[in-house]
């Protein structure tokens, strides 16, 4: 007789965050139910160096975040450039249209300490992170309690966060993973709409 056995309890997702294989899997986010979808998939950075790293961030039409990041990386850099540009600009399309938003804000940075190490909702609609090298964001299911452990998205996953403006407080919890003192690096990207209250 064949029995089947239960998954382990981290890899049954709470009812508030779904996840797939491909990028039709974001598309849960407009589920009032869901404060979190995940893109599950590799990191397309093989590894990259990340001493010279300097923060970029930037504001512009979805549709231009590709030429705009290649510009200011510079053509004369490592092939990864190429490939981080081409995949930010998809990520910054798939935002757009998930969002309704045309115009986005891109933030690109190597984190070596603990950053956002609270568990915290965000006060926007929607964010979108993705860590394309080192540990990833960590977030906590609806109701979880001080003992609960974190749940902790891969390298290279893409995850859609609904935030305080569009889920109250049923926004996802979620923080940058403690790494302070660890020698440690990440290269983390985050996509908001514009902020429309800059000084």
């Amino acid at each position: 007789m064949c029995v089947e056995l239960a998954p382990p309890i981290d890899l049954v997702l709470p009812d508030h965050v779904t996840s797939g294989a491909d990028a039709a899997a974001l598309a849960a986010i407009d589920d009032p139910a869901i404060t979190l979808a995940i893109w599950q998939r590799p990191s397309p950075l093989d590894a990259p160096d990340l001493t010279d790293w300097q923060t970029i961030r930037f504001a512009g039409p979805a549709q231009a975040v590709e030429a705009q990041l290649a510009m200011r990386l510079g053509g004369a850099g490592p092939d990864w450039h190429d490939v981080l540009a081409r995949d930010v600009g998809r990520l910054a399309a798939l935002f757009a249209t998930l969002s309704g938003e045309d115009r986005v804000e891109v933030r690109l940075e190597r984190i070596t300490g603990n950053g956002c190490w609270k568990f915290h909702a965000d006060y926007v609609a929607l964010r979108l992170i993705c860590t394309y090298s080192g540990q990833a964001t960590q977030w906590l299911p609806l109701g979880a309690d001080a003992d609960t452990p974190p749940r902790t998205l891969a390298a290279g996953d893409v995850g859609l966060f609904k935030g305080r403006a569009l889920a109250g407080d049923r926004a996802i919890i979620h923080r940058s993973p403690p790494i302070a003192d660890s020698g440690e690096g990440r290269l983390l990207l985050v996509i908001d709409a514009e902020w429309q209250d800059r000084d």
